[in-house]
């Protein structure tokens, strides 16, 4: 018998917060890092909590679970984060049933995401399950859950547009390079300065370019050795700029000044040079656009470009939706099927008595009793109640658990 009776009264719920509601602070109050997550598995184990998981990124921190209340999870929650009940209640959400496993589905093919279309997060649900598997708390209702959704996530990024282009300014800079110099791994490419977005910008231009000779001057050469040996540059000092722009074919400036560090002045330039100003405020002076071979970029243009990618994307959030359905759909049939299965095996056994008990009965009173026409049709008879009961606790309008506990009252089927 399915192991459905013994989370009856339980309800599957998902519980957390959001970039949506919580800001970083707040989030960070709830965030579980491996130590804290391991210790909420422990003390889920501890309560009897049948089944849950566990997601904890930047953006968010959510439990789906199993429990008789939702306060039970959040209670876990609370217990192993520096988040309390008062902070939960003003910033979190709290769901149930389907309207838990929509949620899921919508974060696992990144239609929650902070960057519409980011599917980073479906390996965090495949992490969360694998460890609360190691607990015993993987029942095999969530394992299917998360298989399904593994599988719209990577329907959704196979047969839709909706993670196609740039979202970060970083990727945004590494494609705009990528697409207007050619031979990119073996051009001379200069970082000048240390700001955020460009040492990203130089992390992604390392991986997709395969250069392995970008140089990085700082005017804290200290600060510079030490990037530098994370992302493999080459470090020269600040008093080679000059000469280094000469050489290079791309210059990536990330310094974070008040003023330009960057202008007309400095440039003596032998062939062209791409330039990508990736500060705020600008540290490129304008006036470079008169030295003749040099085509400037600045961060609004390629922030523009990640904004126009996140509208284009929104465009397939319908195709994403309609193959999510599907596969909520399906899944829903199947939980059905599967909470409601040892129901009607009992309730088929249960005619089957009352059948053995009436057979006995006519074949002692009747003369000229058929045994063969009477198993043939009363079989057929049981065949077509359980099937019209199953049809009646299949249907999307059915309260399940209620309808199962009424069935079993009737025909007594716990007696």
């Amino acid at each position: 018998m399915d192991n459905f009776t013994g989370i009856k009264h339980t309800t599957f719920y998902a519980i957390g917060l959001s970039y949506k509601k919580a800001d970083a602070e707040m989030r960070g109050k709830f965030s579980l890092n491996e130590k804290t997550r391991i210790d909420l598995l422990n003390q889920a184990k501890n309560e009897n909590i049948e089944s849950l998981f566990v997601i904890s990124t930047c953006n968010r921190t959510e439990i789906y679970g199993f429990a008789e209340h939702p306060f039970q999870l959040i209670k876990l929650l609370c217990d192993n984060s520096l988040g309390t009940v008062e902070d939960f209640q003003k910033i979190a959400y709290v769901y149930k049933n389907k309207e838990a496993i929509s949620h899921l589905f919508k974060v696992g093919t990144g239609l929650d995401s902070q960057i519409l279309g980011d599917f980073e997060i479906i390996s965090q649900i495949k992490i969360g399950f694998t460890e609360s598997k190691k607990f015993g708390l993987g029942n095999n209702y969530i394992e299917r859950l998360i298989n399904a959704v593994i599988q719209a996530s990577k329907r959704v990024k196979n047969e839709t547009h909706i993670s196609s282009g740039a979202t970060s300014v970083s990727f945004a800079s590494v494609q705009y390079i990528m697409n207007n110099v050619p031979d990119i791994g073996a051009k001379n490419i200069l970082l000048f300065g240390t700001g955020k977005i460009g040492r990203n910008t130089c992390e992604n231009l390392v991986k997709h370019t395969k250069n392995d000779h970008i140089v990085l001057i700082n005017r804290t050469k200290e600060k510079a050795e030490k990037i530098a040996g994370k992302f493999n540059l080459i470090v020269k000092d600040y008093a080679n700029l000059q000469l280094e722009i000469q050489k290079s074919d791309v210059l990536v400036v990330a310094t974070g000044a008040q003023n330009p560090t960057i202008d007309a002045a400095i440039l003596n330039l032998k062939k062209p040079l791409l330039i990508l100003d990736l500060s705020i405020p600008k540290n490129v002076n304008e006036n470079v656009n008169t030295v003749d071979g040099v085509s400037l970029v600045h961060l609004d243009y390629l922030s523009q470009v990640t904004d126009e990618t996140i509208e284009k994307r929104k465009e397939h959030i319908p195709a994403a939706e309609k193959i999510i359905n599907e596969i909520v759909e399906e899944f829903m049939s199947w939980s059905k099927t599967r909470k409601f299965a040892p129901t009607i095996h009992s309730l088929k056994e249960k005619l089957a008595d009352i059948k053995k008990t009436e057979l006995n009965y006519q074949r002692k009173k009747l003369d000229n009793f058929n045994e063969e026409q009477a198993e043939i049709i009363s079989n057929r008879i049981i065949q077509k109640i359980t099937t019209h009961f199953a049809n009646h606790l299949k249907h999307e309008n059915t309260m399940v658990d209620e309808s199962i506990e009424w069935i079993e009252k009737v025909f007594q089927l716990n007696n």
